[in-house]
């Protein structure tokens, strides 16, 4: 009997021994792994002149821009996903002249990456991008022919490659020997013309449309991107994007550029101000110029686009 006592008494110890957690209460810990990142911006950038028996002259003003931006991230060890959106919309009225567009956007974008181990720098990564218009587009001061509507032109670029960031939201450098670019032009009018590239229509002797003229354009080239964001001084920041492309078929070695430049100047939590700087050269957009013949016009070939703008506004972070 002295022996089961004492067998159950050992038992019993070694029970509570082989247990002791259960005895006390752990406090919940935080969980610290992969998760979604999102972040809004919306701004609205305004600028006024007006003028009262000004010796110098002058027209009366206004401008208005309105921005949106949107963005979700994931990120762990391996993975990145990073997706945004990007609204533009601007407008200027100026004394005596028609209401005229001065910005116009919607873009979308979405990359995915993978590394093999968690201290390379270097991505096996996927991008899609996505851009075109919401409003007609119109060569001042003529309202009634449009040069560009919604999806008209829009442009795909979808691709795979490497891309290189030690914090790949703030510096990335991205190769893909393989991206598919498409350009939409949906409108018929514009696509029988041939613009932005597209295969214009086929007439016959009285002007009548034999074959209708493309909708969409494909090629397939190498493209690089760079980009990084940075703060120069004290609530001055930049963001630098360029794009460069070169389709293998159609002129290979005539490299398409998309180069924006954008600083960033925070006055206090809701009121900042903005210059920026957008170059672009795509050889499928041809400029025109006039002839000796009224509203008649000769193709130019293709020039630099460069759009600059400076303003101040709000802006909020939600």
């Amino acid at each position: 009997m002295k022996n089961v006592l004492l067998f159950i008494a050992f038992i019993f110890f070694q029970f509570i021994a082989a247990q002791p957690d259960s005895l006390y209460l752990k406090s919940k810990t935080k969980y610290d792994g992969p998760v979604w990142v999102q972040k809004n911006k919306a701004s609205l950038n305004l600028s006024e002149v007006a003028f009262v028996n000004w010796n110098s002259g002058g027209s009366n003003s206004i401008s208005g821009l309105f921005g949106a931006e949107s963005s979700a991230n994931y990120n762990d060890k391996y993975f990145t996903w990073r997706n945004n959106v990007l609204v533009k919309y601007g407008v200027n009225k100026q004394q005596a002249r028609e209401l005229r567009k001065t910005d116009d956007l919607f873009e979308l974008n979405s990359d995915i990456g993978f590394r093999p181990d968690s201290i390379s720098n270097w991505y096996y990564s996927a991008k899609l991008n996505f851009r075109t218009q919401f409003a007609n587009g119109y060569k001042y001061p003529d309202k009634d022919t449009p040069i560009s509507r919604l999806l008209a032109p829009g442009y795909l670029f979808f691709g795979g490659g490497m891309e290189y960031g030690k914090n790949v939201e703030e510096f990335s450098f991205y190769f893909s020997p393989l991206t598919l670019k498409s350009t939409f032009v949906l409108d018929k009018t514009l696509a029988n013309a041939g613009k932005f590239g597209v295969k214009p229509a086929v007439y016959d002797a009285e002007g009548n449309v034999v074959v209708p003229g493309e909708r969409i354009r494909n090629e397939v080239g190498i493209l690089i991107n760079n980009s990084y964001e940075m703060e120069v001084a004290t609530n001055i920041k930049v963001k630098h994007q360029v794009s460069l492309y070169s389709d293998y078929i159609n002129n290979f070695g005539n490299v398409d550029v998309d180069w924006r430049i954008d600083f960033d100047f925070k006055v206090n939590s809701f009121v900042k101000a903005t210059l920026g700087s957008h170059l672009r050269y795509d050889d499928d957009v041809k400029t025109t110029k006039p002839t000796a013949v009224a509203d008649v016009y000769d193709e130019a070939g293709a020039k630099v686009q460069w759009k600059q703008f400076l303003g101040i506004g709000f802006a909020v972070d939600f």
